[in-house]
């Protein structure tokens, strides 16, 4: 089978990731905002374990270390990774595929666990059984799992920016929040859910 979104793809957008996210162009209208909104969510506080799975460049991951959590990142882009460390010189990285298992060199828990423009690349089979995953095998009692991602509240706001941008527009496994709460929330999860801007929002969710 194809690869949909292999990572040279993103060893390519490696250096021009951070331009890209401060256009304020789809898809990412709010980015900052979302990110922010991301480390609100997750409460987290200094000295807190703290996972960012495919970690770009590191621009989430910055918040939590600025925080004094203490950090791994990962990432399926060895460039992407390289660029993150320059931003985090203390914290921890791994090349991995969000896809498989975590590695086994990594801690088995994490108080928070925290994602940003990824899961836009999976299916919403595949989005279930990673969350389910790691919520049920990766996180610390009382942990939490933030995601922030391209998002819409209905399909109606999702088909009308589709026709604003035109071809701009880029069809991908967006999340429709509407739809998508219902199911986790019959995958055990416990559900909340902010939208930052017209195509971002982010969940955070817990056991």
């Amino acid at each position: 089978m194809t690869d949909l979104f292999p990572p040279s793809d993103f060893d390519d957008w490696a250096e021009t990731y951070d331009a890209s996210v401060a256009n304020d162009q789809f898809p990412f209208y709010g980015y900052r905002k979302t990110l922010a909104k991301t480390v609100a969510l997750t409460e987290a506080a200094a000295g807190m374990s703290v996972i960012d799975l495919g970690t770009g460049t590191g621009n989430l991951a910055a918040r939590f270390a600025s925080l004094g959590c203490e950090v791994w990142c990962t990432d399926f882009s060895e460039p992407m990774l390289a660029n993150a460390r320059l931003k985090l010189p203390r914290a921890h990285f791994c090349l991995h595929d969000l896809r498989s298992e975590l590695p086994a060199e990594l801690p088995i828990s994490f108080d928070r666990i925290v994602s940003a423009y990824v899961f836009h690349h999976f299916e919403m089979e595949e989005k279930i059984r990673i969350v389910r995953d790691l919520v049920q095998e990766h996180l610390t009692s009382g942990g939490r799992l933030v995601i922030a991602d391209i998002a819409f509240p209905d399909q109606s706001a999702q088909e009308a920016l589709m026709k604003r941008l035109g071809s701009e527009w880029e069809d991908e496994y967006y999340w429709i929040s509407d739809e998508s709460i219902p199911i986790l929330e019959n995958a055990g999860l416990k559900v909340k859910y902010v939208q930052v801007s017209s195509c971002a929002g982010v969940f955070s969710l817990q056991s």
